[in-house]
């Protein structure tokens, strides 16, 4: 359990935002002095703050960039499940506490992953195409009974995954950073990945997932296998996938994280046959902005009455390895 020491006798607590504010906050607080700042104003906030709240994932490098100002902070909680753009020397080394709104976005994931299997079993996206050019086109398609998937993210998002996979029919292994019930162990995968029909990315990105995903593990799946990415955009190399959907090693992929967010327009990810492309949103069902306000701020309750956080996240792994607490 993590409590933190006593907090000042007037704390401060700096949303880093964007544009997009987390509703009603300020409602639910009356004990908190709130600053407002966005990326470019985050290291003139920061000074005598006690928390920030990072609402806004986008903002990349914004914390490591404004660290030298954090002077008082003693906590930091993300509006996201991954935490990797908060994992820099400095932050490991203090005594700066992480929290993550892991819980949130389990079900939507999961939800989200089991509609690109079965638009890819079933064929929907030449389905809509042909529909496009009124052409109609009588064709079989797949059945997702039965077939096989992989999934790679040991936490609450790839059981969730693994859950609803299992449950129409499909065989499932999960894998995650080491071995316990029901998870197997990151270093099986390669030999898993022979007979996988569909693999797929949960994962959070650390130094060991980064860039898991290459023309070396493209070619130990089958070439009828699919791709989703729903982790962390640089847990693949992207030009790999492409160049295995170019030659036909890799029969289709669905990635909703990428290097570079928003996608370059430029890119040739949007017309590499094979391929769907969604914006970072697998994990926004309606509601999710609100689930999170309440996730912190049962959070920050729990940090002004000094009881334990929830989600805190080992900064040494890049994720929360314990309970909810």
């Amino acid at each position: 359990m993590t409590v933190l020491p006593a907090q000042s006798a007037d704390p401060i607590l700096v949303v880093l935002h964007s544009a997009d504010l987390p509703l009603d906050l300020e409602k639910r607080v009356s004990d908190m002095r709130f600053r407002y700042a966005t990326a470019p104003e985050l290291v003139t906030a920061l000074p005598g703050a006690d928390a920030v709240l990072v609402w806004d994932f986008t903002i990349g490098d914004a914390v490591r960039e404004a660290w030298p100002a954090a002077d008082a902070l003693r906590w930091v909680h993300t509006a996201s499940a991954g935490v990797d753009r908060l994992i820099f020397d400095e932050m490991v080394a203090s005594d700066v506490v992480i929290t993550n709104s892991r819980g949130v976005f389990d079900t939507p994931m999961a939800e989200y992953v089991l509609g690109l299997v079965l638009a890819f079993a079933k064929g929907l996206p030449h389905t809509l195409r042909l529909q496009d050019r009124g052409e109609w086109r009588h064709r079989e398609t797949e059945t997702v009974a039965g077939a096989s998937a992989v999934v790679v993210g040991g936490g609450p998002i790839g059981a969730a995954i693994a859950g609803l996979l299992g449950a129409v029919g499909m065989r499932v292994e999960l894998v995650g950073r080491r071995a316990r019930p029901g998870v197997r162990a990151a270093e099986e995968l390669p030999a898993l990945l022979g007979g996988t029909d569909y693999l797929v990315l949960a994962a959070p990105l650390t130094e060991q997932t980064r860039g898991m995903v290459n023309t070396a593990t493209l070619a130990l799946l089958p070439p009828s296998a699919r791709l989703i990415n729903v982790g962390r955009g640089a847990l693949v190399v992207e030009q790999d996938v492409v160049a295995a959907l170019r030659s036909g090693e890799l029969a289709g992929a669905a990635l909703d994280v990428f290097d570079t967010e928003p996608l370059p327009p430029d890119s040739p990810i949007w017309s590499v046959p094979g391929m769907i492309v969604s914006p970072h949103m697998s994990g926004d069902a309606v509601g999710w902005r609100q689930s999170l306000v309440e996730l912190f701020a049962e959070n920050l309750a729990r940090y002004r009455a000094g009881e334990p956080l929830r989600n805190v996240v080992d900064k040494t792994h890049g994720y929360v390895t314990s309970g909810s607490l």
